[in-house]
């Protein structure tokens, strides 16, 4: 065995020298002068070397102790050097949960992620960053996690909560595979948070208001392309994202078809929609507006922008229609009810025009290829004109009711007058004159009303 005495005072000369010292622990000497200590070991039944450190930096008793660290790895079945240079990887990319989750977020970027998906990844991910950004991956713990997720839950966000949750696991998971954590803390987290009520997305579904909603879309007096969109969302009823980046290169007009690249799509697979000769109109009279940019409902304030995601929703709202009575994706539950129960149609191919996923694997598989386009053609144009015959009913509906009312405010303005006149005589002026005013005013609702003469 080596000594300090003697590792200090041993000369190099022309050729490397070796000096063992035990349990394959040996010091190299170099004819330059550099003593380099180095561990000469066993793994996969090939001979390795291990490069532990240089003397004087490294003494012979901090070598033997680098050295017993590798003995340990061997017995667990590690390989020192295949883990020095994880650890190296590790050390230059970084530790910390932030990187690591930068690290997952360009991997999914990688993997074609919509742009969306990725923000809300990253804004959910702001919620951890304050907390245990900044702190080795390895050591957060899942009290640490539970407390920013209480801090969410607090402000009523639950499902924000739940989301951040399954967020955090993604990250600690790939921390595991990159050999930066041994265990995922997040998952001692299953049961802990308030499970978030669901609240579907408001829709309309019933005839009777369909009708009335289509009759309010085509007298809204807004922009001619917000107009546009609104008339345009419940006959394709795609999803707003996929209705607003709607570009005029993706439209053949003479196919009658729409379609949208994968790249915009959820699932990430190519979609196409059968266009109605309503749809075909609609496009027509927009393509004066809208046709020489590249959107067919570009932003008010930049045209080489879609329109704002907020638009449709804030124009039902200017429309009368409540959060709680409809929304812009609320024109795909409208079509999805109504098509499941008007007979005839398969429901497979109602799916495929929502552009959904099979749930389960088996007929996902079988379904996967499965178009159905012969089908959703004529369906998209039955689609059409029922949405047209809902509207035509609504309006039938309610010109009945206005001249219900207008019948019933006519015979109360008979019979106020009747009662006024009795008391006050057949040649009263003022009680007639007054009726008169009565009367200009129900005629100015459009009702009409004969007035009773005096005497």
């Amino acid at each position: 065995m080596l000594n300090d005495t003697r590792v200090r005072t041993i000369k190099p000369c022309e050729r490397p020298i070796k000096l063992s010292d035990s349990g394959g622990l040996y010091l190299l000497i170099a004819p330059h002068g550099s003593k380099l200590w180095r561990l000469a070991y066993r793994f996969g039944g090939k001979q390795k070397t291990l490069a532990i450190g240089a003397y004087p930096t490294l003494t012979l008793k901090a070598a033997r102790d680098k050295s017993e660290e590798a003995k340990r790895l061997l017995a667990n079945g590690v390989d020192p050097s295949a883990q020095r240079r994880l650890n190296k990887q590790i050390t230059s990319t970084g530790n910390t949960f932030k990187a690591v989750a930068e690290e997952v977020l360009v991997k999914l970027e990688k993997e074609g992620r919509a742009d969306v998906t990725l923000t809300k990844k990253r804004w959910l991910l702001d919620f951890a960053y304050p907390a245990f950004g900044d702190r080795p991956i390895a050591e957060i713990t899942a009290l640490e996690v539970l407390s920013v997720l209480r801090r969410v839950e607090a402000r009523g966000r639950y499902e924000t909560a739940r989301r951040l949750r399954s967020t955090c696991g993604t990250v600690f998971r790939y921390a595991i595979a990159t050999g930066r954590a041994e265990r995922d803390p997040s998952a001692d987290l299953r049961g802990a948070l308030t499970s978030p009520k669901v609240n579907h997305r408001a829709a309309i579904v019933d005839p009777v208001g369909i009708g009335a909603l289509l009759r309010a879309i085509d007298g809204y007096d807004g922009l001619p392309i917000t107009r546009a969109a609104l008339r345009f969302a419940p006959l394709v009823f795609v999803r707003p994202g996929e209705l607003r980046s709607a570009e005029w290169l993706e439209f053949d007009l003479a196919a009658a078809e729409w379609r949208i690249p994968s790249a915009k799509m959820k699932m990430r697979r190519v979609h196409r929609v059968p266009l109605s000769r309503q749809v075909l109109d609609i496009l027509r009279d927009l393509h004066p507006i809208s046709g020489v940019g590249r959107f067919l409902f570009p932003s008010v304030r930049s045209p080489v922008r879609p329109m704002s995601e907020n638009t449709l929703n804030a124009a039902l709202r200017r429309l009368g229609y409540g959060t709680d009575e409809m929304t812009a994706h609320g024109f795909r539950a409208m079509a999805s009810t109504r098509l499941n129960e008007m007979s005839g149609w398969n429901p497979d191919a109602i799916e495929r025009q929502l552009a959904h996923q099979e749930q389960n694997d088996v007929r996902r598989a079988y379904a996967h290829a499965a178009e159905y386009w012969p089908e959703r053609v004529k369906m998209m144009q039955a689609w059409a004109d029922y949405l047209r015959q809902c509207a035509a009913t609504s309006e039938a509906l309610l010109r009945r009711g206005a001249e219900h009312r207008g019948r019933r405010l006519a015979h109360n303005y008979r019979h106020r007058f009747d009662r006024y006149r009795k008391p006050h005589g057949r040649g009263d002026f003022r009680g007639i004159q007054g009726h008169r005013q009565f009367g200009d005013e129900l005629r100015e609702r459009g009702h009409v009303v004969t007035l009773p003469k005096a005497g």
